[in-house]
């Protein structure tokens, strides 16, 4: 079993990673302001129930194909930044003509449940915290259901984190009321979610 020391430690580390700023929570804060809390939230379900699977799936295989097969994690690395990189396209061109009635936009539109759960697989610091999470707090000698418990605890832990930060975009909507102002806004959001790939871009040239 999970001792209460190491319970503590993972909980921590799964409030810690989920709250902080990253392409997750920049997206949902961003979709917080752009369509509301409602339209977001099978957004917000996506990024926790997609987390989740993740974990599980990485704990029971996938982290051992990655350590066997040189440079898989290279690739998944680089894939992660491209996407990245036209998400942030994507969210700096956003049409904000209609910022006072998206529900009659009809090329903006926010990510649904499948797509926000996919995401995760080309999120770098999803990658980080799933790893992170199954080699430090899985426990060993219970095999899968470790691996089950760790997922468990970042699946109770995720949701209400990263929705945090669709709630804090849903309470801005009405500032960026204004076309200019949200424009504004989806183009310095588009700028850190690009910057939020530094850390990976220094790990790959620093190999």
């Amino acid at each position: 079993m999970m001792t209460t020391e190491i319970f503590t430690a993972l909980a921590i580390f799964a409030l810690v990673s989920s709250i902080t700023p990253g392409p997750n929570n920049l997206m949902l804060m961003t979709s917080g302001i752009n369509f509301g809390l409602r339209r977001t939230a099978p957004h917000m379900l996506g990024v926790a129930g997609g987390f989740t699977v993740m974990i599980i799936l990485i704990g029971l295989g996938i982290m051992q194909v990655i350590e066997a097969v040189p440079g898989s994690m290279t690739f998944i690395t680089i894939l992660s930044g491209l996407y990245l990189l036209y998400m942030a396209w994507k969210i700096a061109t956003t049409d904000t003509s209609l910022a006072r009635d998206y529900a009659a936009t009809a090329k903006s539109k926010p990510f649904t449940f499948l797509q926000a759960a996919l995401f995760q697989w080309v999120n770098p610091k999803a990658w980080t915290m799933a790893l992170t999470a199954i080699s430090a707090y899985a426990p060993k000698s219970q095999g899968w259901i470790g691996v089950l418990m760790v997922a468990a605890v970042f699946g109770a832990i995720n949701l209400p984190a990263t929705g945090t930060w669709a709630v804090m975009g849903a309470k801005m909507r009405r500032f960026f009321g204004d076309p200019v102002r949200l424009k504004t806004f989806n183009i310095i959001a588009a700028i850190l979610l690009v910057a939020s790939l530094y850390p990976m871009v220094a790990g790959l040239l620093a190999k």
